[in-house]
C-alpha cells in the first residue's frame, strides 16, 4: 500500500513540475510589442522555450552527478539523477 501511495505522489509531483516549467515558457510568449502570442506562434514559442531549458540545465546537471564520495554517477544512477535535475531546473 505505501508502494501504491508513492507511487501516485510520484507522479503527481512530476506533472505538477512539467505544468509548472510550461505555465513559465507560456508567461514569456510575448511578440515584440508586449502582447500575448496565440496559436502555432505561442506553440512554436513554448516548445522552443522548454527544449533550450533542458538543453541549457543538461551541462550543469552532468557535473553536479556525483555520489556522496564524489565519484561519478554511472548507469541507472546517473540516469535517475540527470532526469530529475532537469526536470528541477525546467521549473
Amino acid at each position: 500500500m505505501k508502494k501504491l501511495l508513492s507511487l501516485i505522489a510520484l507522479g503527481a509531483c512530476l506533472s505538477f513540475g512539467a505544468a509548472h516549467a510550461q505555465s513559465a515558457c507560456e508567461t514569456k510568449a510575448m511578440d515584440k510589442n508586449g502582447k500575448p502570442l496565440a496559436g502555432a506562434a505561442k506553440t512554436s514559442f513554448v516548445k522552443k522555450c522548454e527544449k533550450d531549458t533542458v538543453s541549457s540545465a543538461a551541462p550543469a546537471c552532468a557535473t553536479k552527478a556525483m555520489d556522496k564520495n564524489g565519484k561519478p554517477l554511472a548507469g541507472a544512477a546517473k540516469t535517475s539523477f540527470m532526469k530529475k535535475c532537469e526536470a528541477d531546473a525546467k521549473g
